[in-house]
């Protein structure tokens, strides 16, 4: 793989699609050769995919079934978008990847780790990000954050949330190399100002 794979993570409502969209605008901008996703989505099927997840409707929706969905979603994006973007040379943002999944399904939901990064291996073809960016602010200020109805996982249990978050939390404790944590600043661009710097090294 010749190009650079970013992705962004956080809880619901942490602000990282617009800070992986500032950072989208800011590369491109800049001459890059860059490609924006969001996950569950980024192609046809992925986001038909992505909107049996969320619709609230889908209230019987099994932890199994959640999470074999979100690896078929993965899957496709990766094999139509991500891995030829990256054998292009380009810089490729995701707004979520498979950490998404440990940290919501594994340790929200309480489904093997070991299971998920399995079944996440061959899904993604064993691809991994070059560098993850966790978004973490206190979660009650999240949740005022999100302006409008919630989707199914947004609807979950309070402790529920606060697990995904001490989920993600091991998660850049375990692989500091490639997780960058960024408290949220009251500006946002204060902390996408955080986050260029952290781009600009690995982009050097």
């Amino acid at each position: 793989m010749k190009g650079k794979f970013i992705t962004f993570e956080g809880s619901e409502g942490c602000g990282k699609s617009t800070q992986s969209r500032l950072l989208y605008l800011h590369l491109k901008k800049q001459g890059f050769p860059v490609v924006y996703l969001r996950e569950p989505g980024g192609t046809k099927v992925s986001e038909k995919i992505r909107n049996m997840l969320l619709d609230p409707g889908n209230k019987s929706l099994t932890a199994e079934c959640e999470l074999l969905l979100y690896m078929a979603s993965r899957s496709q994006v990766v094999s139509e978008v991500i891995e030829p973007a990256l054998k292009k040379g380009k810089v490729v943002i995701s707004d979520r990847f498979l950490d998404s999944t440990l940290a919501y399904q594994g340790y929200g939901l309480g489904i093997d780790l070991g299971f998920i990064k399995q079944v996440g291996r061959f899904s993604t073809h064993g691809l991994k990000p070059d560098l993850t960016i966790f978004l973490d602010t206190p979660l009650r200020q999240c949740f005022k954050a999100i302006g409008r109805a919630r989707d199914r996982i947004e609807r979950r249990k309070f402790s529920y949330h606060q697990k995904v978050r001490r989920g993600y939390l091991t998660l850049a404790q375990k692989e500091p190399g490639r997780f960058k944590i960024i408290r949220l600043e009251r500006d946002k661009h204060n902390t996408q100002e955080k986050i260029r710097a952290i781009v600009s090294q690995l982009l050097k």
